[in-house]
């Protein structure tokens, strides 16, 4: 999923991400308001990831 469809789909994915990753707050989800990036971001923070193991977390999840 590019991200202008991850940012189209943003609403119906809230629920799935914090489905999956319970340690994103609201708040955090307020503020990647569907941008793709800011949650590879996010998840770096959250769970230590390396930006490629946090793109392929968001790959499996969603494509």
């Amino acid at each position: 999923m590019n991200a202008d469809e991850f940012k189209g789909k943003w609403l119906q994915l809230k629920g799935e991400i914090k489905s999956r990753w319970g340690d994103l707050t609201d708040d955090d989800l307020t503020v990647i308001e569907g941008n793709r990036d800011k949650l590879v971001g996010k998840l770096q923070e959250r769970y230590g990831y390396s930006m490629e193991e946090a793109e392929r977390e968001i790959n499996d999840a969603f494509d």
